[in-house]
């Protein structure tokens, strides 16, 4: 008699993005959060934020639901003083408890940008050392990240769904579906700090060099990498696997 080699039990896959987006397309923010938390769990997801100008928001929302999510911030070594002064103001306002603060590699640094200048030469490269591979050495322990894209930002942001696969891990947009009215209040409901340069006149804040005022009826965004045809880091459109 031939012996039944018992049935092994197999782990069960992760949903797709596309059911994910499907099932969460008409979700709240924290629903939205709450749903990649229970998919992956805690030590699988990651939020990455630049704590930026409206980055309060998402953390503000992410903080309602589990303020020990980690939380990935890129610390290029070009950030405004006053964003990493905004960094930590939040923190202790809204009590995460695991923000990772990533630098670029030195080696990297010194030999891809030795005198500080790749950002006005070439500032694809600059974002590539200086954010993309850091994050992508940063996401590997994680099977899913959270950002704070939306589609009123425009541009290549115009059409992100809820949920999508970066090629190597689930990315969910939780506020891909607010409207600027919604971020303002939550901003308001929630007494949340601004960012210290929005009171500028800075209405997106990156990198010191690629980043300027913006003027009265120009997009937000505007003031990024201002008078070039680059519009991202590349974080959201270069393969961080």
């Amino acid at each position: 008699m031939t012996a039944i080699a018992p049935q092994v039990p197999t782990v069960s896959a992760l949903p797709s993005a596309e059911e994910l987006d499907r099932a969460l397309r008409d979700a709240s923010p924290a629903e939205i959060i709450a749903a990649a938390l229970k998919t992956v769990g805690r030590d699988k997801l990651a939020l990455v934020s630049s704590f930026g100008t409206e980055s309060a928001t998402l953390l503000k929302v992410m903080a309602d639901v589990d303020p020990a999510i980690p939380v990935i911030f890129l610390d290029t070594g070009w950030l405004f003083e006053e964003t990493l002064a905004y960094r930590d103001t939040l923190i202790a306002k809204l009590g995460l408890k695991d923000v990772r603060s990533i630098k670029p590699a030195e080696e990297t640094l010194s030999r891809d940008d030795p005198d500080r200048d790749l950002w006005f030469s070439d500032p694809d490269a600059c974002c590539r050392i200086r954010k993309v591979e850091p994050l992508a050495r940063a996401l590997k322990p994680f099977s899913a990240w959270l950002n704070g894209r939306k589609r009123f930002q425009g541009s290549a942001r115009a059409d992100i769904p809820v949920v999508e696969d970066d090629g190597a891990r689930l990315k969910f947009n939780p506020f891909a579906n607010v409207s600027r009215e919604e971020i303002e209040a939550i901003f308001t409901l929630a007494k949340l700090p601004r960012h210290p340069l929005v009171a500028s006149g800075f209405l997106s804040v990156g990198c010191m060099p690629c980043t300027s005022r913006t003027a009265e009826g120009e997009d937000s965004r505007a003031g990024r990498w201002r008078g070039r045809a680059k519009t991202e880091c590349g974080i959201h459109t270069m393969k961080v696997s």
